[in-house]
């Protein structure tokens, strides 16, 4: 049996591998990723933008296995629970999650400079700063008035390990953390993908399992999202060889929860043009976790495949990655992920994922066996 430990692994390395994958080709389209890649499989990939001016790519590298902040945050977030030996709430988000991402170093790979995490981050994200430091507010509602996105999901997984085996807690837990940082179905998308993280810890969990804990616990417009996401792809499993196909019908239905399609850069001539993208709404969701699972439930739970589909499926490449990694790195563990891929994206990235996880599977262990402590002599309080 795959041990809570190699679970772990499994999380964390898949983390930085489907993040890495995505990076070199975020934000293109479908058909641009399939134009000028045909269909990326690789860490080893050049990004679209590294022949462009410094300026221009605001001086970032990627390609070859270089993370972006989904893993910065990621590792952040489980430095947080180092630090505390607890379960978080929306205060952890304004203490010491702050003092990770804007006050301490570290090495950021696409700056290839140590420096805080905060300098590399996008807008919706440094609003942790603007919200908790800079203008006090009450932790609880640090997410209100942000950009609507994946951006707390994106790092949510490690709420997801620390309530293995809990889904329903699991995904209060990542509620309560992160409407420090975000809204709506932004907010709601952070807390369904910690309990499927949280469910594939269990021994012998299937897919269907996995849909069914995110189904059961999603709202509004997360939920239908991903019910006829899921849906569509059971549906296309004999034509997953079809991506043309398999991608046309999967966006037309995100289509309906996610209204910006294709349009996804901002530009100045957007600039004071009213639109109903990323704003707060009950009927919407973000697009990345209901993709992320169609992928998974389209290849049965095919570890490289559900990633790379994922990938080359364009737009939000790199977090649709993670995503459908974290879930499926916790089901198989560290040793579905292939050896070559681990080493490069240590070496690149100047990180030790084995190590980092083992440090911080002892402190998740240790939390869930209070847990488990703590029902036990609630157990004797209704004890006849």
């Amino acid at each position: 049996m795959t041990s809570f430990r190699d679970r772990v692994r499994g999380v964390v390395i898949s983390t930085a591998l489907g993040d890495a994958m995505g990076a070199p080709i975020e934000k293109l389209t479908y058909g641009e990723i399939k134009s000028r890649y045909g269909r990326v499989e690789s860490l080893m990939t050049r990004w679209h933008k590294m022949d462009l001016p410094p300026d221009v790519r605001l001086g970032r590298v990627r390609g070859d296995g270089i993370v972006t902040d989904d893993t910065l945050m990621t590792i952040a977030l489980m430095n947080v629970y180092l630090t505390e030996g607890r379960h978080l709430d929306a205060y952890d988000m304004g203490n010491e999650f702050v003092k990770e991402i804007a006050f301490r170093k570290t090495f950021v790979p696409e700056l290839n400079e140590e420096t805080l995490i905060i300098d590399r981050l996008f807008y919706p994200e440094k609003y942790i700063f603007m919200r908790h430091v800079l203008a006090n507010c009450d932790p609880r509602e640090g997410g209100i008035g942000n950009m609507v996105n994946c951006g707390a999901a994106m790092y949510i997984a490690p709420i997801g390990i620390v309530n293995a085996g809990n889904p329903k807690a699991a995904y209060d837990e990542a509620i309560l953390f992160a409407m420090g940082h975000q809204s709506s179905y932004g907010l709601e998308a952070a807390g369904v993908l910690a309990a499927c993280v949280a469910k594939a810890f269990e021994p012998g969990v299937s897919v269907d399992d996995i849909v069914r804990t995110a189904i059961s616990l999603a709202k509004d417009g997360t939920k239908a999202a991903i019910v006829e996401m899921t849906q569509a792809a059971r549906d296309l499993r004999q034509e997953r060889d079809d991506m043309d196909k398999v991608i046309e019908v999967l966006q037309a239905i995100m289509l309906k929860y996610s209204p910006m399609g294709d349009d996804v850069s901002r530009h100045i001539d957007k600039v004071g043009i009213p639109s109903n993208h990323y704003t707060p709404s009950r009927l919407w969701s973000i697009e990345e976790l209901p993709m992320a699972l169609a992928f998974i439930v389209l290849n049965d739970g095919e570890y490289y495949r559900s990633i790379l589909d994922g990938v080359n499926s364009g737009r939000d490449t790199d977090s649709i990655g993670v995503m459908a990694g974290v879930i499926l790195g916790a089901m198989y563990g560290s040793e579905v992920i292939r050896k070559e891929d681990i080493k490069q994206l240590n070496k690149v990235n100047r990180l030790d994922l084995c190590a980092i996880a083992d440090r911080f599977s002892g402190i998740a262990a240790k939390i869930i066996e209070e847990d488990l402590r703590i029902n036990e002599s609630r157990k004797n309080i209704v004890s006849p």
